[in-house]
């Protein structure tokens, strides 16, 4: 009787904000659950989407906007007083059957007569841990003892990879219920042709996505590197390029559009969870130069290039290699395309209602 009641649709209230890669995430899985039967509210916290960004969501789930920021824009805890309030009144207004929230931060307080899953997608502690080698200190270290408490809150805790569980727990310790489920995205358009081009997508704001290196080594490579993504942040950061072109926020489509029609992907990140714009990529068969980092080793080994994080020759050197030999091209897209069918949002979503399972079962026996 009991597995019979958790086995039923529900209705999921899914957090997301517009800025970053958890949009993407959030309607990727969103629109699968849907698919599979369950109802899903997104809660937004932050900036709102823009048109294009709401329109999407309507084939699919409700969208309520929040009126408390995502813990990455505030310097205060207090700023996030009033968010254990905002959801409950939403579990209760659409009779939500279980909250998945896309930052630990947000399940602190969250007293919910339905299960809590919490995935960490980043956070500020293992960010400072990755690129700067640093301990969270000063105005950022509330940050990690209430992710802390989130984690040993929530029912469930989700991280995208081994690798950044790893890392959750060498800065937090021991995480209760802590699972790896990877994320998953639609296939992209399939080239018909290909441009002599490189192309990277990112936040390029962001200290992490490591621009500083990728425009050394465009001074350096034989095909013009091209950089889709904003160069300022929402909180004041910002970077330029010398050598990149700048192609600025550019919409979904036509990223996944331009990652097809190019000769090569590069990522230069130094912190990636995950990294879900080289999984866009490779679904299009377009060949991987990534940054040597656990993740993109743990996910991409044997199916891309790597090179040394810090080193923009060495960068320089994967891509004029990848640039002189259309067949090795080929092979190298052949086997990003191949192992990108590991991550469909079918897998990811079936993993997802496992641990949705295993959250309502704990939240009934006890």
């Amino acid at each position: 009787m009991l597995q019979s009641l958790i086995r039923r649709p529900r209705r999921i209230l899914m957090t997301v904000d517009a800025v970053g890669g958890v949009w993407r995430y959030a309607l990727d899985l969103a629109r699968e659950l849907a698919h599979g039967g369950d109802s899903i509210v997104l809660a937004g916290l932050g900036p709102e989407p823009s048109e294009e960004q709401a329109k999407e969501v309507q084939a699919f789930a409700a969208l309520a906007w929040l009126k408390t920021p995502p813990d990455w824009m505030t310097r205060n805890e207090s700023d996030l007083e009033r968010l254990p309030q905002e959801l409950r009144a939403l579990v209760c207004d659409c009779a939500i059957d279980l909250v998945h929230l896309n930052a630990p931060t947000q399940a602190v307080g969250l007293d919910v007569p339905c299960p809590i899953v919490a995935v960490s997608h980043s956070c500020v502690v293992t960010w400072l841990h990755a690129v700067r080698g640093q301990a969270v200190d000063g105005e950022w270290a509330w940050q990690k003892d209430r992710n802390r408490r989130g984690f040993d809150w929530a029912n469930a805790v989700i991280a995208p990879s081994r690798s950044h569980a790893d890392m959750l727990e060498a800065c937090y310790g021991p995480i209760a219920r802590l699972s790896v489920v990877s994320n998953g995205t639609r296939p992209g358009p399939k080239a018909e042709t290909r441009e002599p081009m490189v192309l990277a997508a990112a936040r390029w704001w962001d200290e992490g996505k490591n621009a500083a290196t990728l425009d050394q080594a465009a001074s350096l490579t034989t095909w013009p590197v091209f950089a889709a993504g904003p160069l300022e942040g929402a909180d004041g950061q910002r970077t330029s390029f010398s050598n990149v072109a700048p192609l600025g926020s550019v919409c979904h489509d036509e990223v996944r559009r331009l990652m097809a029609q190019a000769g090569i992907f590069v990522s230069p990140s130094v912190y990636e969870p995950f990294g879900l714009a080289v999984l866009e990529a490779a679904t299009s068969a377009t060949p991987l130069v990534l940054a040597d980092i656990p993740t993109y080793r743990e996910l991409w080994n044997g199916a891309a290039m790597f090179y040394d994080v810090h080193d923009p020759r060495d960068l320089a050197r994967c891509v004029d290699r990848l640039s002189d030999d259309a067949r090795y091209r080929r092979r190298l897209g052949e086997a990003a395309a191949r192992r990108a069918r590991k991550f469909s949002p079918a897998r990811q979503a079936a993993a997802m209602h496992e641990i949705y399972d295993r959250a309502a079962l704990a939240v009934a026996e006890r």
